[in-house]
């Protein structure tokens, strides 16, 4: 059998979505100088952006097998492997289990001495595993457990890096990835239509009004945390009073409210893996802005 449809079920595209790990050490990086990068720091959390890769993967195979019927009503995730019977439920279950043994030892390898990059993998596994058997049927819970697991990628790089997260840090890894999460129940409810229900009931309790206003709050929320963080006393004492971070809010301010423009004139906003990944060129641009402008003054702040 060829590997490729296995390949394929473990969505390597969804991979991008662990960079959320390596937000620490940029910032780390800023304050530490540029040792940091050849110390043995890098590699863990290296480690921990694979292990994360591995156990999303574990989690993508176990609902598409818990989701198989549903799937093949719905006209996008119809063509996934196994909706779609290019992939067999043994094969997917030993892909996952496969996938399980990996994430798991590299997540000890990324923090042998304290196991919390495991603790992390092990709650993002259990904390996906109740959103496939439960909670992706409760309004909210779904959208809050999709946001866990971005909050324990963040948590997870600080970790293996052996430094702290920073709590403003923190609060925007929550309000973005709420608002990436009901940005897709946006999407979804758009592309099915009156049919919504027969893929999954949950989205019956979603509506458009809801939505729209969740996510302007929740994008508010974001830029605020971001732009409140660029200003704080405690980052002027952490990469100096000349660091010029405040330079990047109008980059996520305009990311922010792009990809909502794409979600709203149904435009692939649905998908922030497809946007980030080439799909929205002046989203991707802006990304690539926003990284290059942190990384020059820090760069320009750590030497000052």
């Amino acid at each position: 059998m060829s590997p490729l449809p296995l390949l394929h079920a473990m969505r390597p595209r969804q991979w991008v979505k662990n960079v959320f790990v390596l937000a620490a050490l940029l910032f780390a990086w800023g304050e530490k100088g540029e040792s940091l990068l050849h110390t043995e720091a890098v590699t863990h959390v290296i480690w921990a952006v694979i292990a994360f890769c591995m156990a999303s993967s574990t989690i993508y195979l176990v609902n598409d097998l818990c989701d198989v019927e549903s799937d093949r009503q719905h006209p996008i995730k119809r063509l996934r492997p196994i909706a779609a019977g290019t992939l067999s439920r043994g094969a997917a279950m030993l892909g996952a289990a496969g996938c399980l043994l990996v994430a798991l030892g590299l997540a000890y390898w990324a923090d042998a001495e304290r196991l919390q990059v495991l603790a992390c993998i092990v709650a993002y596994l259990a904390i996906n595993s109740m959103y496939s058997w439960k909670w992706k049927h409760i309004a909210l819970v779904d959208v809050f457990s999709i946001a866990a697991g971005f909050l324990l990628r963040v948590l997870a790089g600080g970790f293996a890096l052996g430094s702290g997260v920073s709590h403003w840090l923190l609060l925007c890894t929550i309000f973005l990835s709420l608002f990436l999460a009901l940005c897709k129940r946006q999407a979804e409810i758009d592309l099915l239509g009156h049919n919504r229900g027969e893929h999954r009931k949950i989205l019956l309790e979603y509506t458009p009004e809801f939505l729209g206003q969740a996510v302007s709050v929740l994008a508010a929320s974001a830029i605020l945390s971001y732009a409140m963080y660029t200003v704080a006393d405690e980052t002027e004492a952490k990469f100096g009073p000349n660091h010029g971070l405040w330079w990047t809010v109008p980059f996520v301010v305009f990311g922010l409210l792009r990809y909502l423009l794409l979600v709203q004139t149904k435009r692939g906003g649905g998908n922030p893996t497809r946007v980030l990944l080439g799909g929205d060129l002046a989203f991707m641009v802006n990304a690539l802005g926003w990284l290059g402008t942190v990384i020059y003054l820090l760069a320009r702040a750590n030497h000052a």
